[in-house]
């Protein structure tokens, strides 16, 4: 059965303060630091309208104004540009304004990823919206955010990305129990826990930072009280929506699914994956790849074996 209400809209949160990438977010945003030629948060509005979202909410923090002047028009610059006649610079600092309308509110705490998320209540209204971590990056082959908003049209109530990872990492994530539809790439989450203990995990399938969700999560949201660390975690929103379906406990909510994600995810919000992400986007760079890639191999000839 389908189901209505097209989603249209993206709530990109990017209040995070950057503390592991101090001193560089001193000053600048976390999402702002360049993965090759474009800041990371550039890549997660490309995505989001690749998707079809065309309307782009960011939530913003203290002292981060780059963020919302790298997606307005930067007159100045494009006139000094156009005067030297450099068509191509032209085009890319234009690129940024073109990719959607984007919009800003501002969280004036830090109060978690559920929080965030609430501040756009007003801004959604009474659709079914898409959540992007600025630190996550995906594939762009891999179009995982157009097959959660397919699996939202054909199951309703609000859809997680679930990556298998090993039995290790499972507690730095929240992580999903579920059990099969008659889709293979699809399931129906009973549960979900904000980083468990390894030994106390349902699986190794771990939510990762793309959500589409129903609307009635502000509702719970509202109702949600802080969670580990201290804040509002969406996932505690999401588990009540997974077990109202399960329990029939009556929030209305449509339950919650999940979309298997077999591709590539870059997580930007560590200095290893942040570094690691720099480089093979380099060497997926056509204009780039073939001087960089020639010196990365004499490079690595020259260090010493570990």
């Amino acid at each position: 059965m389908a189901h209505s209400g097209e989603v249209t809209k993206a709530v990109v949160p990017v209040a995070g303060l950057g503390t592991r990438f101090l001193p560089a977010t001193k000053v600048t945003p976390k999402v702002m630091m360049p993965v090759v030629d474009k800041p990371a948060i550039q890549y997660v509005v490309e995505e989001a309208a690749s998707a079809g979202l065309s309307d782009v909410l960011l939530i913003t923090g203290e002292g981060q104004q780059s963020i919302t002047d790298h997606f307005e028009r930067a007159y100045d610059l494009e006139a000094r540009l156009t005067a030297r006649g450099n068509q191509k610079a032209l085009a890319q600092v234009r690129a940024p304004s073109e990719l959607a309308k984007v919009s800003y509110v501002r969280q004036d705490s830090p109060r978690g990823l559920g929080h965030a998320v609430l501040c756009a209540a007003e801004h959604v209204g009474d659709e079914p919206f898409a959540v992007l971590l600025g630190d996550d990056l995906i594939g762009k082959r891999d179009d995982l955010l157009a097959r959660m908003i397919a699996a939202r049209k054909r199951y309703g109530g609000s859809i997680v990305a679930l990556m298998e990872v090993p039995h290790e990492q499972i507690s730095s994530y929240g992580c999903a129990a579920f059990k099969p539809t008659d889709d293979p790439d699809i399931v129906a989450v009973t549960d979900l826990i904000e980083k468990p203990d390894a030994s106390e995990a349902p699986s190794n399938w771990i939510v990762i930072g793309r959500y589409v969700c129903d609307p009635s999560i502000f509702a719970v949201l509202r109702e949600t009280p802080a969670g580990r660390g201290g804040e509002i975690q969406l996932t505690d929103a999401l588990r009540t929506l997974a077990i109202a379906d399960r329990t029939r406990a009556g929030v209305d909510g449509g339950g919650v699914h999940g979309v298997l994600f077999r591709g590539r995810r870059y997580d930007t919000g560590n200095k290893q994956d942040f570094l690691r992400t720099t480089v093979e986007f380099a060497c997926s760079r056509p204009d780039l790849a073939p001087e960089f890639v020639s010196w990365l191999r004499e490079y690595l000839e020259t260090l010493p074996q570990t």
